[in-house]
């Protein structure tokens, strides 16, 4: 019984003797954080709130010759009414001298340069989640190589019942 009772108060010595070094290891961490809180009656917002924060890749696949579209979730709503969206700019990638054209479809709509009618107003009151997909357009002969880079710049509007 001694045996143990110097066993057990030679281990908590020890520990009591390792812990202080153990505390000299300090790790910390710094978070940015922010929300977006949107109003309950309209709104258009990526799943993924850093899609529109961060530069976005169409990865290009060398045995294929093709590029892989960015594909995104939206959640909207609109209690007044359905949704409308557009392009305000023709969308492309540049290389300083090569072009390769994109198509943008949202909720399966593909988006021009005047608004249409992207979620109805039976799918936009209660709200629904959608997707957004940006698609290079094949040139008839192959991509040029290069670095290319560009901007798609959507407006979305809430559109009145009966407003068209």
């Amino acid at each position: 019984m001694i045996t143990l009772f110097k066993t057990l108060a030679f281990a908590s010595l020890s520990a009591i003797c390792v812990l202080p070094s153990a505390r000299a290891a300090v790790e910390r961490e710094t978070f940015e954080v922010f929300v977006e809180i949107p109003t309950a009656q309209f709104y258009v917002l990526p799943v993924d709130p850093m899609l529109v924060h961060r530069e976005q890749t169409l990865d290009y696949n060398p045995i294929s010759a093709q590029l892989s579209p960015l594909r995104a979730q939206f959640d909207v709503k609109n209690i007044s009414g359905s949704i409308g969206a557009r392009l305000d700019a023709e969308p492309f990638l540049y290389n300083g001298k090569d072009r390769i054209d994109l198509r943008v479809t949202f909720n399966q709509q593909v988006l021009g340069l005047a608004s249409t009618e992207v979620v109805s107003s039976a799918d936009a009151a209660p709200g629904k989640r959608v997707a957004l997909e940006i698609a290079a357009i094949k040139p008839a002969d192959e991509y040029a190589p290069g670095n290319y880079y560009g901007t798609v710049h959507m407006v979305f509007d809430a559109i009145a019942p009966g407003v068209n």
